[in-house]
């Protein structure tokens, strides 16, 4: 990630994104909030520390909270573990992988793409990198990015665990012309784990963000055959996201997340409205007590404009149009790119109320009911 920002070159990224959104225009809808019962039905399904505890060695995170740059044993590790656990979810997995030219010579990265139904013809997508930057010696090449970006990463897996019997209950209502809202039945989660953010030296338009940029520019000249939508030239994968939204540097106590765009303004806007809820219904209760309660989020004003933003994972999609909502903490956690952004950077708590966050989020979204299915026990229930 790279803290500077854009001056002219944002400007005219921002007004290029505006000029491409009216695509996305169609998907700004109002979320149907869950009711207070659903709430506490959907934060009860699991215990976000089945996923998030990086003291259980069962945990998710534990087994991403190891060094893992790119090219190395142990980003194959991670990468095969995100590969097996949406796998067995019986999701549909590709593995995008590409060679790119760096500094430290030529490199092979994979991107991780998960989508619940391949064939459906739009798609929320929820991002994280699941890569380490490289260090060339030896203590700095044991940085293990807890924040930046495993965490993110390990609440994107308990997301699909936790909500999949939703989503399966959901496509059965779709299937069975039970679903009443039309425009959310077509649209479908996807989940991307993207190789590559970090630079290898110092970041530069062409060393950072391999993954991401490979799979913007890749989508963006793929056709989607099974559309249902009978249009001369087929719409593009690329146009087929109605939202992006990219999860970084996440874990640490105290995170302020502003809005940066105004098309996912609502989006910012209903993850808001979701800690509120759940606040009132007391499921913060441990993040009150370690300290003074503060929210997430700094809320937005009427003078709110596109802002200058952060580079990052997203910036090759919102070149391309593409709806951006950046869930990333300004000022950055003050661990960022040392040995110490480790496991003692992270805050329980705090993850656990980041999970019951985009558990929230997502279920509004889709319009999944927390009633229609339980959480089938497995292998990472028997903490």
């Amino acid at each position: 990630m790279f803290s500077s920002l854009w001056f002219i070159l944002a400007i005219s990224i921002t007004l290029l994104a505006q000029t491409r959104s009216s695509k996305q225009a169609s998907s700004r809808r109002s979320l149907q909030e869950l009711s207070t019962e659903h709430l506490t039905s959907l934060a009860s399904l699991r215990d976000p520390e089945v996923s998030l505890d990086f003291t259980k060695s069962t945990s998710h995170l534990s087994k991403i909270l190891i060094p893992r740059a790119p090219g190395t044993q142990n980003n194959t590790f991670v990468k095969n573990y995100l590969v097996d656990t949406l796998k067995a979810l019986n999701w549909h997995v590709e593995e995008d992988a590409f060679t790119d030219n760096t500094p430290e010579g030529s490199r092979l990265f994979t991107n991780v793409i998960a989508t619940k139904n391949p064939k459906a013809p739009r798609r929320i997508v929820l991002a994280a990198h699941f890569d380490s930057k490289f260090f060339s010696s030896f203590p700095q090449n044991q940085f293990v990015g807890a924040t930046d970006s495993a965490a993110p990463c390990a609440i994107l897996l308990d997301l699909a665990e936790v909500l999949n019997p939703l989503l399966d209950a959901r496509q059965k209502r779709i299937d069975e012309g039970a679903e009443a809202d039309e425009t959310v039945a077509e649209t479908t989660l996807q989940l991307l784990f993207l190789d590559g953010e970090e630079a290898f030296h110092d970041w530069t338009a062409t060393d950072s963000i391999y993954g991401a940029r490979h799979l913007a520019e890749k989508w963006d000249n793929e056709y989607v055959t099974h559309s249902k939508r009978r249009v001369n030239p087929p719409p593009t994968v690329l146009s087929s996201i109605e939202h992006f939204v990219l999860l970084d540097l996440l874990g640490s106590a105290n995170p302020l997340i502003r809005s940066y765009f105004l098309t996912t303004a609502w989006l910012f806007d209903g993850l808001i409205s979701a800690e509120r809820r759940l606040d009132q219904i007391g499921l913060f209760k441990d993040v009150h007590a370690a300290r003074e309660h503060r929210s997430f989020f700094i809320p937005r004003s009427q003078f709110d404009r596109n802002s200058e933003g952060i580079e990052d994972d997203h910036i090759p999609f919102l070149k391309r149009g593409v709806s951006i909502l950046h869930i990333i903490p300004m000022p950055f956690p003050r661990v960022w790119h040392t040995l110490k952004d480790d496991a003692s950077a992270l805050d329980l708590p705090t993850l656990r109320k980041w999970a019951q966050l985009f558990r929230v989020f997502t279920a509004e979204y889709l319009n999944l009911n927390p009633d229609d299915s339980l959480t089938p026990r497995s292998e990472h229930d028997e903490l």
